[in-house]
């Protein structure tokens, strides 16, 4: 489906106006109702007020990306009419209350003005100021022919278990805005979320709520994370689940202590994962390198956002690759993983606790503020063939127990504290048993046997990389991360272009990257960084230069229409 036909549907207003929530309320109409969609928020890194935005993309198809274009605007304050205005597509619409005094001069003719009395509606049946988002979000059903029970089964569902006496107000505002739609304004009534016939479920989800899901359904029983931005929200999804599923989560005061503790629950024989950004990584950095030299397996997620230092703290990026591949002093073996979109962050999530503990090592997943804040709809996900992998590992008491015996293939019997099996996990370089050693001979036996497990790896368990679109194309895209949504959205506008996406980092697939770009009849490197980090990989590794890149660095996603701009362009067209 063109880029074009696509519907998107825009709320912004200030912090406390409930701008995040109505736009997952409105998603969750679309979705009901048979379609697909993809939330995209944006708000600034302030405690408190600030320009909020929320936007919803709706399809017929699989939408996999945010739009540049808006096709319904709702303004809840002058500041969202002066920012977005210009976004507008001819034909489509502004809402907004019409009791404030808006300026909508700068709104363009072919623009249609749909004034509706928010405030006022809210109060009437019993609401305050606040609820004018409901009522907006009840008109804006009606203007794209949704189904208002919907949305009042959503409200229910919202409130009723916290606040069962809101359940009411809040469905007769949104039933008030509806109404008000239908009553004045039919004519500009537009068939887009028309309920569908017997539409098959789906599911709404972002990439911390699938690692978090991905982790607990590969056994995962100790988390540990500090809060931060964007990876915040993977606590919020794990924290009420501990009964449950039989996992502790433990807030530590630091990365620091974070990463410490998860070594020393995985030495204790726990499944075990870190989160964090890329500011609180370099903090691990030094139990980074600890869990390597001890061959502890662990799993770290690291969500990027913005930097250098503090950066942009509620934006996105790609930055952290290089630190993700080189952080930490010395050799070590590591296992990088980057995941494109929130299914990928699932299976991958999966993959990376096997992967851990096989190689007695760090896997480091990588994801982004685009795809761990924003959401996107699915077909429920199916792991029935996942099979747990603990690797060379056992509880009993072993005779003449080595911990760091070596092995043909790099990896020792790995036994958890307290069953009889003295080993000493030392920060020294250290002999079988773990005791400090300096000697030429242990030093390199030891360093040769860790390393040897990347071989290994990339012998049994690489992934290469997937081709999208046709074999032979006029352009070939390279990338990774989040960019896949906005690359394929782009795709579906040319029959001549393909993309090579990658999602594992280390051990890199150095034959089948260097085997498919050099097929390619013209390359372009896509990545949300200043420097191209993924085109600095693939010369490494390959000794293939890609010419061309389209990076980003401001925070914003790099959009589809970007990325078609830059196809045509090199087309000639």
């Amino acid at each position: 489906m063109p880029i074009s036909s696509l519907f998107t549907l825009k709320i912004g207003g200030e912090a406390g106006q409930g701008i995040k929530s109505a736009g997952l309320l409105f998603g969750k109409v679309a979705t009901r109702s048979g379609y697909w969609i993809f939330n995209y928020t944006e708000y600034p890194s302030l405690v408190r007020g600030g320009h909020n935005m929320m936007q919803t993309t709706i399809s017929s198809e699989e939408v996999t990306a945010p739009t540049l274009h808006t096709n319904l605007l709702i303004a809840l304050n002058q500041e969202t009419i002066d920012l977005h205005h210009h976004e507008i597509s001819d034909g489509g619409a502004i809402l907004f209350d019409k009791d404030k005094n808006f300026d909508t001069s700068k709104v363009k003719t072919t623009v249609n003005i749909i004034e509706v009395p928010l405030v006022a509606l809210a109060k009437k049946v019993g609401g305050m100021e606040l609820m004018s988002n409901t009522v907006a979000l009840g008109a804006s059903v009606a203007l794209l022919a949704g189904d208002i029970k919907h949305l009042r089964n959503m409200v229910e569902e919202e409130f009723g278990k916290k606040k069962p006496a809101m359940v009411k107000i809040n469905q007769d505002a949104a039933q008030a805005g509806f109404d008000y739609i239908v009553k004045n304004y039919s004519q500009d009534i537009q068939q887009v979320i028309k309920p569908r016939e017997n539409p098959e479920p789906k599911m709404i989800v972002n990439a911390n709520e699938t690692t978090a899901m991905g982790a607990i359904a590969a056994g995962m029983q100790f988390y540990c994370a500090y809060p931060m931005t964007p990876a915040t929200n993977i606590i919020h999804n794990l924290a009420p689940l501990q009964q449950k599923y039989g996992f502790i989560y433990k807030q530590p005061e630091d990365e620091i202590a974070s990463i410490n503790m998860a070594i020393g629950a995985a030495n204790a024989g726990a499944r075990s994962m870190v989160g964090t950004s890329g500011g609180g990584f370099c903090l691990m950095a030094e139990g980074y390198g600890l869990a390597g030299i001890t061959e502890t397996p662990l799993v770290i997620v690291n969500a990027m956002r913005s930097g250098p230092a503090t950066g942009l703290p509620t934006w996105s990026e790609q930055s952290d690759l290089l630190m993700a591949l080189y952080s930490h002093q010395g050799d070590f073996p590591r296992i990088v993983l980057a995941a494109g979109d929130p299914e990928e962050a699932f299976y991958l999530t999966m993959k990376a606790f096997n992967l851990a503990e096989k190689y007695q090592t760090t896997v480091l997943l990588l994801t982004d503020k685009l795809i761990c804040e924003n959401d996107q709809s699915y077909h429920f996900f199916d792991y029935k063939d996942f099979v747990l992998n603990r690797g060379k590992y056992t509880i009993k008491k072993q005779d003449n127990y080595n911990r760091y015996e070596l092995t043909d293939d790099g990896i020792s019997l790995r036994s958890p504290l307290g069953v009889g099996n003295f080993f000493i996990a030392n920060s020294d370089e250290h002999d079988a048993e773990g005791f400090s050693n300096e000697g030429i001979e242990n030093r390199n036996q030891q360093m040769a046997k860790r390393m040897k497990k990347m071989e290994i790896c990339k012998k049994e368990d690489m992934d290469g990389p997937t081709l999208f679109g046709p074999e032979e194309a006029e352009i070939t895209l390279v990338s990774w991360g989040s960019n896949k949504g906005s690359i394929l959205q782009a795709l579906k506008e040319f029959d001549n272009v393909n993309y090579l996406h990658l999602t594992m980092i280390n051990p890199f697939p150095v034959e089948q990257v260097a085997e498919r770009l050099k097929k390619a009849k013209y390359l372009i490197n896509v990545e949300q960084n200043f420097t191209a980090h993924m085109s600095k990989i693939i010369k490494q590794t390959t000794g293939i230069e890609i010419l061309d890149n389209l990076l980003k660095y401001d925070g914003r996603p790099i959009y589809p229409e970007e990325i078609i701009s830059k196809i045509n362009q090199v087309l000639g067209r």
